[in-house]
Parts: structure tokens; sequence; C-alpha cells
């Protein structure tokens, strides 16, 4: 009796850590790096500017917004995005399409992780209270852009901008012009980086009436629009080091970060897309947290 009971815990178990497997592939949680690492150098600001000392609690608070702001917007992105994903061959093996989760189960933790975002905003302060539905409309209302606008990639970069001065705005109650400098750097990032990713879909896309910057432009164009975008950022992150006052670690931070934006660049081609997740994610991961840890160590000791 002990041994079946035994038994029963582990199946129960691996059922569990199975299915939260699948939940955490839907959202994409990995790519919760992206845009986390921006707003700890943004709370980090907050303590720099010295109008507001360090409160764990917050920090936390400001932790999971960005966890259950993202995770909304993705879960939210694949329920919407199901019968595209089933049509593409590229997305057609995702959670919802293969039948590994339901759309009304995607929907529910769209609910979930919405409401859980605003109530720990709610947590925060009043401000980030007020603002919260603001920021929900913006990474929710990206899923649907792309069905009559090619400026879907600005509206996916303006999402994840909001996470640097939230988390100012979080320790601080006010904008100031560091971390909105900060924001718009992220804004040209992701947009410049998201057009590399929808390179991988740009027949599909036009196949299905879907707009995109590749669709539009074609690849040439898009990728050198991208380089635009990521050479803005570049220039931005370099304004920040005069008007946030920084120090030689925060250059250094920037060479790193640079070096991969330039890296990212170099492995895509028009006629080579064989690279493009190692481009889009990798690259985009290491920069981040490269970079926000020498921030952090810059703004620090």
């Amino acid at each position: 009796m002990l041994y079946r009971e035994e038994e029963n815990d582990a199946l129960y178990l691996f059922f569990m850590l199975s299915t939260l497997n699948k939940y955490l592939s839907l959202i994409k949680f990995s790519h919760t790096i992206f845009a986390l690492p921006f707003a700890i150098i943004g709370f980090s600001m907050g303590l720099h500017s010295r109008k507001a000392v360090f409160n764990a609690e917050k920090f936390i608070l400001v932790v999971l917004c960005m966890v259950f702001a993202r995770s909304a917007a993705m879960a939210f992105n694949r329920y919407i995005d199901r019968r595209f994903d089933a049509k593409n061959p590229r997305t057609a093996s995702r959670e919802i399409p293969a039948g590994l989760i339901s759309p009304g189960a995607a929907l529910a933790l769209v609910i979930v992780t919405s409401l859980a975002f605003v109530y720990s905003a709610f947590l925060i302060n009043t401000l980030c209270f007020y603002l919260s539905p603001v920021a929900l409309l913006v990474v929710l209302g990206y899923s649907y852009t792309k069905r009559f606008t090619p400026l879907c990639h600005l509206v996916l970069g303006a999402g994840l901008a909001l996470a640097p001065i939230g988390a100012y705005l979080a320790l601080t109650k006010q904008f100031d012009a560091a971390p909105l400098l900060l924001s718009f750097a992220v804004f040209f990032w992701v947009s410049g980086f998201d057009i590399i990713y929808a390179l991988q879909d740009d027949a599909f896309d036009k196949s299905q009436s879907l707009k995109s910057i590749p669709v539009v432009l074609g690849r040439n164009k898009a990728l050198f629009l991208s380089r635009c975008f990521h050479a803005v950022c570049a220039a931005l992150l370099l304004s920040l080091f005069f008007v946030g006052d920084f120090g030689l670690l925060y250059i250094l931070g920037l060479c790193a970060f640079v070096f991969l934006l330039i890296y990212q660049q170099l492995l895509v081609k028009p006629n080579d897309l064989s690279k493009v997740n190692l481009a889009f994610g990798t690259t985009n991961g290491i920069g981040s947290v490269v970079f926000c840890m020498f921030v952090c160590v810059d703004i620090f000791f």
C-alpha cells in the first residue's frame, strides 16, 4: 500500500511539472530575460537619483509586475494567433495548435496574470496602479496590430520600453529624463530585433494578409531599418551616460552591448535566415544581462 501511495505521489508530481513546463513554454518564460534586466536598471537608477531608498518589497513587486505583464501578453498572443499558428509550419507545434493547452486555459491564464499585474501595481503605489491599465492595453493590444499595420514591431517595442520607466516610477513616483532615455533606447532595441524575428514569416504573413515591416519593405530594406533602430538605441544609451552621471563601468557595459548588437546584425542576411534564433534569442539575452550587470555595479560600487 505504501509503495502504491509513493508511486501515485511521483506520478502526480510528474504531471504537475509537465503541466507547468507546458505553460512556461506557452509564454516563452525564458524570454523574460530580455526586458527584466532593463527593469532592474530602472529600479537601480531610482536609487542612484537619491530620491528614494532601497525597498525590498517594491523590488519584488516590480519583478512580479514584469513577469505577470509579459506572461499575460504572451499567453494572449498565443490565444489570438492560434489559427494562424496552426497554418504556419514554423509555429504549428506550439502548445495551442498542438492540443497541449486548450484556448480556454490560455485565455484563463491571460485573465489571471492580468489581474495579478494590476494588483501588484496597486501594492507598489497609486501612480503605478493608475498607469497599469495603459500598460496592459499596450502589451495586449500588440497581438492585434499585425492585422492592420506593419508598425506592429514598434508597439512591441513600446510595451517592453515600459519596464525601465515603470520600475523607476515604482521607487520615485516621478518621471525623469534619464529613465525616459533608457526607455526610448529599449523601444528602438526591441523594435529592431523584432523586425529580424519577423523575417522568418514574411512569406506566410503575406499569404495571410498580415502586416509587418519585412512584408511591406522586403528583407533588404527591413534589415536596413533594423540596423538604423539599433544605431539609434546605441546613441541613446551613450546619451544616457552623460545624463545619468555614470562612470567607466557603464561605458564598458555599453561597449559589450553594442558589440552584440553589431554581431546580431551580421548574423542575419536577406538570403540566409538560419541564424535568426541565435541573433534574436542568444545575443539579446546575453546583451541585456551583461549591460545590466555593468550598470548596476557602476551605480552601487
